[in-house]
């Protein structure tokens, strides 16, 4: 039978809107070639017009430019219809793209919704607040037991008033227990003599000082 009437061709993939933006894009841009050079050849033409004078030979040249604007209006009208349709496909694909997006996003909204549940099954409320209500209850029993470890034995009784006298007495006897000696060593030291120095001076107790003030030693 294949032998009579041959096999089908394989049917290829079917087309898809990227390769047709890319099919259409690549005709655009090879109008877009086809226009730059016909602006070529206009400005040599018209470079050509301005030596000329008036006659057949300018109107010749005229000719030939008015033919080649007008092939240059003609590609640009299929230019801009190809950028018009691929301008087209690309909102289309845009569209596409985004409800297949669209979808994925709410397939994986279910599954997560079916996993919430399965887990919030597991999770039993009344179990939770019984955990919170026992873990309360050791707290105060860790209070009440720090509170009982911290308790004081065999202090006794002590009016409030009497700490208090006691404590103002207290500072009386340590303003009247500051060493105050120092001040007294400090009023016996020897003055600074005043004056140009000379070989020989004394002090206010009649001892004999050299120039700096301090006392002489006697000459042995």
């Amino acid at each position: 039978m294949n032998r009579l009437f041959g096999r089908g061709k394989p049917k290829g993939p079917p087309p898809n809107l990227t390769d047709c933006i890319g099919n259409v894009d690549g005709r655009a841009e090879s109008i877009d070639k086809k226009i730059s050079r016909l602006d070529t050849e206009l400005v040599k033409y018209k470079d050509q017009m301005k030596k000329m004078r008036e006659g057949p030979s300018k109107n010749m040249v005229k000719q030939k430019a008015l033919r080649v604007l007008k092939q240059k209006r003609m590609y640009e009208q299929q230019r801009d219809n190809l950028t018009q349709q691929s301008f087209n496909m690309e909102q289309a694909n845009y569209t596409i793209q985004s409800l297949k997006d669209t979808k994925t996003t709410v397939e994986a909204m279910k599954i997560g919704a079916k996993e919430m549940k399965k887990a919030y099954k597991q999770v039993k409320i009344d179990q939770i607040e019984d955990l919170q209500d026992q873990l309360e209850d050791m707290m105060e029993d860790a209070n009440e037991v720090q509170e009982a470890l911290s308790r004081s034995y065999g202090t006794p009784e002590i009016d409030e008033d009497d700490l208090e006298a006691e404590l103002d007495a207290l500072g009386d006897e340590l303003l009247l227990d500051e060493d105050t000696s120092y001040l007294d060593d400090a009023s016996s030291v020897p003055a600074i003599p005043e004056g140009v120095p000379s070989d020989t001076k004394t002090n206010r107790e009649g001892v004999l000082v050299d120039e700096f003030g301090l006392p002489q030693i006697p000459a042995t």
